[in-house]
């Protein structure tokens, strides 16, 4: 499975951006997929995930009620609307998927995207 994530950009605090996360490759495999992001001088964290089969989300408790993450079958593109952004929100935000698990954890992800920068200014 190929991800390619896009949709990062610079925004102000309080504004929203869309990212979206498109998987091709053999996607039937496709059970989970993540959001994790990783801000300067900080270890990789844990933001989002969605079970591909029924769509049940997951969310890090910074984020919730601010993020929402969503899936089209169609397009196989998993997007992460993110609002009501923050400064601490900015990092380099990482999808992921897995054929098997959904869980909080970076390591047991077997495919990754590409890094896609979201800046928030104070």
């Amino acid at each position: 499975v190929q991800l390619q994530a896009s949709g990062g950009g610079l925004v102000q605090a309080g504004g929203s951006l869309r990212l979206s996360c498109a998987a091709s490759g053999r996607t039937s495999r496709l059970y989970a997929m993540a959001w994790f992001r990783q801000a300067l001088g900080k270890e990789r964290e844990f933001v989002a995930a969605i079970n591909w089969r029924d769509g049940h989300t997951y969310y890090a408790n910074s984020v919730k009620g601010r993020f929402t993450l969503s899936r089209d079958n169609a397009k196989i593109t998993g997007y992460l609307q993110m609002n009501s952004l923050k400064p601490e929100d900015t990092a380099l935000y990482y999808c992921a998927a897995d054929p098997s698990v959904l869980t909080t954890s970076q390591f047991d992800y077997d495919y990754w995207g590409q890094g896609t920068l979201v800046t928030v200014s104070s």
